[in-house]
């Protein structure tokens, strides 16, 4: 649970960080919509120095990340992960001195309500390695999250920023349930094992999306959709297929602990990204 928290730390400062760079990447000049727009959008985000230092923050995650799944559940750890955006609402009110209702502060302690019932209740990750065509299914999850990134510019603009979110989360939860599958790190069993390729196409596939979510639509439901995409299905694949169990007699301080989380989590959706401008004094919308 602790590489959890830590990971959430990473990933809730990244956020902000590699938000500003979206923004500021479209803010570039020209417009457009597919495949081309999205992979420049992306382009452009990557030669900031704030996109970096969040890719920095982000590898540093994930390693954290990794080590919680190998220690706990998924659904832990997806709660965890959710819970990242308290993480970027805290960090938002210190450094870019954004100001929370206190609505958004209580939600904020919800979280860590959650996060504090998750911890008490979790066990310890599954010991089954699930159906072998769940490897192939999370190959398939990841490559249709990559095809929505790709083709996301043609989406209606009613639903396109749930639809990216959504698919974002998808990609996150993939990484999620891939690093469960992957059983050996020899280089041979790596390069076999369709989980591995699942965990590279939905990481990268996630990004893209998530990118493209923070700058072409409403951030807040993009935020939110996101944040139900990493959450639900992956605690569901490692409940039934893998394993995933609570302490025992504490399974309802589990299911508790995760729904305040990620209740929580979606009360704080609006801090999916950082400020659109560098007047930090005045509140801002931070998705």
């Amino acid at each position: 649970m602790v590489c959890a928290l830590g990971a959430s730390v990473c990933f809730g400062t990244a956020t902000v960080l590699q938000a500003m760079a979206a923004r500021a990447a479209d803010a570039g000049g020209g417009d457009g919509e597919g495949t081309a727009f999205a992979v420049t959008l992306f382009l452009r985000a990557v030669r900031q120095w704030r996109y970096l230092a969040g890719l920095a923050l982000d590898g540093v995650g994930f390693l954290l990340q990794i080590a919680a799944l190998r220690s706990v559940p998924i659904y832990a750890v997806g709660a965890a992960l959710a819970s990242s955006l308290a993480v970027t609402a805290v960090v938002s009110a210190r450094l870019l001195r954004v100001r929370l209702s206190g609505s958004e502060w209580g939600a904020v302690g919800v979280v860590c309500a959650g996060m504090a019932l998750l911890g008490i209740a979790s066990g310890t990750e599954g010991d089954r390695g699930g159906p072998s065509a769940l490897k192939y299914a999370m190959l398939g999850v990841s490559l249709a999250v990559l095809a929505l990134a790709l083709l996301g510019g043609r989406l209606p603009d009613r639903g396109r920023a749930l639809a990216l979110g959504l698919g974002a989360g998808l990609g996150f939860g993939v990484v999620e349930v891939a690093v469960r599958l992957i059983d050996s790190l020899a280089p041979s069993a790596l390069v076999a094992n369709p989980a591995t390729y699942a965990l590279l196409v939905g990481g990268g596939a996630a990004f893209l999306s998530l990118t493209s979510a923070l700058q072409r639509g409403s951030v807040t439901t993009a935020t939110a959709g996101m944040v139900i995409g990493e959450t639900i299905g992956p605690a569901l694949v490692g409940v039934v297929w893998l394993g995933d169990r609570t302490r025992e007699g504490l399974t309802w301080v589990a299911v508790l602990g995760f729904a305040v989380a990620v209740a929580g989590a979606l009360a704080l959706a609006r801090f999916g990204e950082a400020p659109a401008h560098s007047a930090p004094q005045s509140p801002s919308r931070i998705p």
